[in-house]
């Protein structure tokens, strides 16, 4: 090797195996492989919260890299925990337990591989642990011993293989965490007692005053991230700071609570999208990313933005751990990134600063009245709040027995907080959608019953601009259309950003027979919402018919059907475009599609459904149908 050529830094590395690993493959290789890349996938995560970056997964082994000591041992800190706590589930013969080793050392820097004595020491390390444990050579520990609430026992100077100089080994002790003062085994005692109050005043003084320092000129960079190429872009950027929420991780052994880094995902989405400077990504197109491990660059491209925050949320007791960055994908870099330890109540504050730091690291400018908007969440309930987000995950699957239990849910948080006006916005939502379920046993009286929830919203909060959508869409189902307009309206005013604000003003613009005006609204809402709804699709595709584009309107109908093979909707208003179209033979095929899914259809119920404002469009659809050969 030309060592002119040679790139050598100064680097925190782990190394981590898995303690027996032979043993669990002979036993039950499959097994082993799925808990593996779990766990792999676990660890992957918290490095990159931690500000690390994966080196290498090469067999059961993970290695990586931390520009400060002090998150490499954080980080292993809590992968350790976090594996422990899964491993609780399992027997004890099939538990898959890793053993971690920490140097801080020199090394060679070869495209995005590291070589040297500094990694060969840390893999050394990671052999002297134990199974779960944490082995941290001399340099690092110079550097965390005094920054850490742990305990460190000292393992004296150990010779290792390819090694000439024997190297200082330091056990971590986890467990002094909860025990207050650190302890060094080195010295054979228990630490010294704590001195005056006063003396530890000075010091956090001394430690606060270091710590704003280091953050502001000494804070060493995150690790970048592979670049988003905008020429790859499935949309073109907006002209303005574009964002995408992923779903917030949850780090908690239970998998019921997903509900909480959901819904702190689709808060900020909602406060950010009332931003009229941001181009916001929908909550449908950002949670297909869920449980998906997911490189940023990927996120950018198939979403068409710029930046993409991500997090997680750890749930133990009343307390909570959340966990934030904000990426510039083109750039590939870190804008910004925080830890937030709160009690669970505090979440709504969390979920303020979090916006916060956003706009400032975007640099947008509010408008009059924006930031009081932002921060407005309608409930001070903390019960009623986690019913809120509890009901949503069960309306977001669409089906009649979930839509049953989120009703359930959210009548539960009005129970709580008889003022929380958007608990009478989803409930008025659920019970629209049990009327396009059919699990309405009087639709006429469900829209009623809708429209007063949805009143009820606005009148506790006339800012919430999903209430006026779902309003707008209400009174256009009973055909009183200027003021579904009127309403849609007023929705996009208040939330720019929505791609729910802008379907609800196409849908009523577009019954209202002003097709040419719906069009680009529909689009809006698909471009804000790549991956949103079927129905998204359905509406825009009925918009494009109208206007003759209907080699638009198929290739909406076939994407839907790409992703929902059985979509009965996509079908029907596929079959009527091919008649349109003249396209008469595939027409047939797909009515055919039709009744293998409902043999029981009827096209003159259909075309009575659809709220046309003027009459003779329901005797048009029903002729188109006809044509097709349904009945």
């Amino acid at each position: 090797m030309d060592t002119q050529k040679v790139k050598r830094k100064l680097t925190a590395i782990l190394s981590a195996d898995v303690k027996g690993y032979s043993r669990l493959m002979g036993e039950d290789e499959e097994w082993t492989l799925r808990t593996l890349n779990t766990y792999k996938e676990v660890m992957g995560s918290l490095i990159q919260q931690y500000r690390g970056r994966v080196v290498g997964t090469a067999g059961d082994s993970v290695l990586a890299e931390f520009a400060s000591v002090v998150d490499a041992v954080q980080c292993a800190v809590e992968i350790q925990q976090e594996l422990k706590t899964r491993n609780a589930d399992l027997p004890q013969s099939r538990r898959m337990e890793f053993r971690i080793g920490i140097n801080l050392g020199d090394v060679i820097e070869e495209g995005e591989q590291i070589y040297g004595d500094g990694v060969n020491i840390a893999a050394r390390l990671e052999s002297l642990a134990e199974a779960g444990g944490i082995c941290i050579s001399g340099t690092a520990y110079d550097q965390v011993k005094n920054k850490l609430a742990l305990g460190y026992e000292f393992l004296g100077e150990q010779t290792v293989k390819n090694i000439a100089e024997p190297v200082r080994v330091y056990r971590v002790r986890m467990e002094v965490e909860a025990e207050g003062p650190e302890k060094d085994a080195r010295r054979g005692g228990r630490g010294k007692k704590q001195r005056p109050l006063a003396l530890a005043v000075m010091v956090l003084v001394v430690l606060a005053a270091g710590l704003a320092v280091w953050q502001i000129l000494l804070r060493p960079a995150s690790p970048p991230v592979e670049k988003a190429d905008p020429r790859k872009m499935a949309f073109p950027l907006a002209d303005k700071p574009s964002i995408a929420v992923l779903p917030f991780v949850n780090m908690s052994d239970d998998p019921k609570q997903d509900y909480l880094g959901d819904g702190l995902s689709e808060d900020i989405i909602t406060a950010l999208s009332k931003v009229g400077n941001l181009f916001v990504i929908a909550r449908e197109s950002s949670f297909s990313y869920k449980g998906k491990p997911v490189k940023m660059k990927q996120v950018a491209e198939e979403l068409g933005v710029r930046y993409v925050l991500e997090g997680s949320v750890r749930k133990a007791g009343d307390k909570a751990r959340i966990t934030a960055q904000l990426i510039d994908a083109i750039q590939g870099h870190h804008l910004w990134a925080e830890r937030f330890d709160r009690e669970l109540k505090d979440i709504f504050a969390v979920q303020d600063q979090i916006t916060k730091e956003i706009i400032t690291a975007l640099q947008v400018q509010l408008k009059e009245g924006e930031e009081a908007r932002t921060h407005a969440r309608g409930t001070e309930s903390l019960e009623a709040y986690l019913r809120f987000l509890e009901a949503r995950t069960f309306s977001y699957r669409n089906t009649k027995e979930d839509n049953a239990r989120a009703q359930e849910l959210i009548k539960q948080a009005i129970n709580l907080d008889p003022n929380y006006a958007a608990a009478y916005m989803e409930l008025s939502r659920e019970i629209l959608l049990d009327v396009f379920l059919g699990a309405s046993k009087s639709p006429g009286e469900s829209l009623m019953k809708a429209i007063e929830l949805a009143k009820k919203a606005i009148e506790l909060d006339n800012f919430l601009a999903g209430a006026h959508g779902v309003l707008g869409q209400l009174y256009t189902m009973l055909r009183q259309h200027e003021r579904g307009i009127a309403e849609a309206q007023k929705a996009v005013d208040l939330d720019p950003s929505s791609s729910r604000a802008y379907f609800a003003l196409a849908f009523t613009l577009n019954f209202a027979g002003r097709h040419e005006e719906a069009v680009p609204h529909f689009e809006r809402a698909i471009r804000l919402n790549p991956f949103g709804p079927p129905n998204f699709w359905h509406h825009m595709a009925m918009a494009y018919g109208q206007t003759g584009q209907y080699d638009k309107a198929i290739a909406a109908l076939k994407r839907t059907l790409q992703r929902e093979p059985k979509d009965v909707l996509s079908y029907i208003i596929l079959t009527g475009t091919y008649v349109r179209a003249g396209r008469e033979e595939e027409a047939r095929a797909t009515a055919a599609e039709i009744l293998k899914i409902d043999p029981n259809f009827s096209a003159e119920r259909q075309a009575a459904t659809l709220p046309w404002k003027d009459p003779a469009k329901n005797e048009q659809a029903l002729a188109v149908l006809r044509k097709a050969g349904l009945k």
